[in-house]
């Protein structure tokens, strides 16, 4: 089958690299961003992602996948079109369809045989059904064309063994024929086929993100319940994750969730629990916790501080979790604001999410090369992501660089007691201090 792709974000284009990875269809995968075109023709990917650029230099070698900008010659001879593109919250909550009601006016004046067209962005339910009448009611070419769900369950970070090596394949199709056709555009890959109807489908992908969202809220509750009656929460989460109707993923304790899809998912699924007249109370819970959760260490170290005015800060990771160059959300954000609002000077060390912060703060903080860099006569620290690179610091090094070590850790990196026979003043999340 000829399969085209609308959008190389990171959901389209990890779907259409690992497709033709498989090698059984050919791969068309459509964009408007010409740079980015251009650079995925070259065999550049344009978002860091574990293994992605090496599969896509061997399936343009292989002539297996090809990009573009012109949606008329990705579509005009589709036999099945994935809508991969981005749905991002409007300031009320709801998704904005916006990009997809794009597509959808493309897919009605070029399409011309007979298609499937799949949404795999994340869309509140009844949109595969909303889409569809459209494009039935404007398709300028008398051909068969249907709407089939098949959302997307990327970690990112490990996005593309999420694909390859799929929990689950969800299929919601409305018809035995849509169904069919895309369990064919799957069947190399070995993993469960999930067969509902559209609205189901829609449902699993919100049910799902959110309900892994209330995980990380819960123990961010716990963690802080912790602290305050001396518990320690990584030895709480170690005695809940032996009971297999809870599990071991998901129970870290830390400063919150971020990414694009955590937060927007729930907000979505909130907003859209109360246009139907019904409050998702958990949901709402999850959310509020995890706003002031982001905010936990500078509170604390607000507390302990006479002012920032003029401090050394050091902020060592600013991606919302390690394996990927994604600050969307990132809890970092909202800190070094805070920091700034704070007259402080920051200075950020991330492995690979530099340039994404560059483009959010330009010149106002400093981007250092290495940790050491960041630490060098620092008056006070924030661990904020836990890549291995800032989780293997010796504490030697808090105690010879920084001018006095002080150090607030949002993802419980250390272990305290270690860090206090280091002299290190330590704050870390649900766990005592020595």
């Amino acid at each position: 089958m000829k399969i085209a792709i609308a959008g190389t974000g990171y959901v389209g284009l990890v779907t259409g690299v690992c497709l033709a990875h498989k090698g059984i269809h050919n791969v068309i995968c459509v964009d408007v961003d010409e740079n980015r075109i251009e650079k995925l023709k070259n065999g550049e990917s344009p978002i860091y992602e574990k293994d992605l650029e090496d599969l896509l230099k061997e399936n343009l070698e292989n002539e297996n996948i090809e990009f573009t900008t012109d949606s008329k010659l990705a579509y005009k001879d589709a036999d099945v079109i994935f809508i991969a593109v981005g749905t991002p919250e409007r300031s009320d909550g709801s998704a904005n369809l916006e990009y997809i009601k794009q597509v959808a006016r493309q897919i009605a004046n070029f399409a011309q045989k007979d298609c499937l067209v799949v949404i795999k962005s994340t869309v509140p339910v009844g949109t595969n059904e909303e889409i569809e009448n459209y494009i039935k009611t404007h398709i300028k070419n008398d051909i068969w064309i249907e709407l089939a769900s098949n959302p997307e369950f990327l970690a990112q970070g490990t996005a593309v063994r999420d694909t390859l090596y799929a929990s689950r394949i969800v299929i919601g199709a409305e018809s035995h024929r849509a169904g069919e056709i895309l369990e064919k555009v799957y069947e190399n890959f070995d993993s469960p086929k999930v067969i509902t109807n559209r609205n189901s489908a829609e449902m699993i992908k919100y049910a799902s993100n959110d309900f892994l969202a209330l995980k990380i809220s819960y123990m961010s509750d716990i963690a802080n319940l912790c602290e305050i009656v001396g518990a320690n929460v990584e030895d709480v989460a170690h005695g809940m994750s032996f009971d297999d109707r809870i599990g071991s993923k998901f129970l870290r304790a830390g400063i919150g969730y971020g990414g694009s899809c955590f937060p927007k998912d729930t907000k979505a699924l909130h907003w859209l629990s109360n246009s139907n007249g019904y409050e998702l109370k958990t949901i709402s819970a999850a959310i509020e916790v995890n706003e002031a959760q982001k905010l936990k260490l500078i509170r604390k170290a607000a507390q302990d501080m006479d002012n920032f005015d003029g401090l050394k800060v050091a902020v060592l990771g600013v991606t919302y979790k390690p394996g990927t160059d994604d600050l969307r959300e990132a809890p970092s954000i909202v800190n070094i604001n805070n920091l700034l609002e704070r007259n402080a000077s920051v200075y950020a060390y991330d492995p690979v999410g530099l340039d994404n912060a560059r483009k959010i703060y330009d010149d106002k903080i400093n981007y250092c090369d290495t940790i050491n860099q960041a630490l060098k006569d620092a008056d006070i620290c924030f661990i904020m992501t836990e890549w291995e690179e800032i989780k293997s610091i010796e504490p030697e090094s808090f105690v010879e660089l920084m001018n006095d070590p002080l150090v607030y850790d949002g993802r419980n990196c250390y272990d305290p007691k270690v860090m206090a026979d280091n002299n290190i003043t330590y704050y870390s999340i649900g766990r005592a201090s020595y």
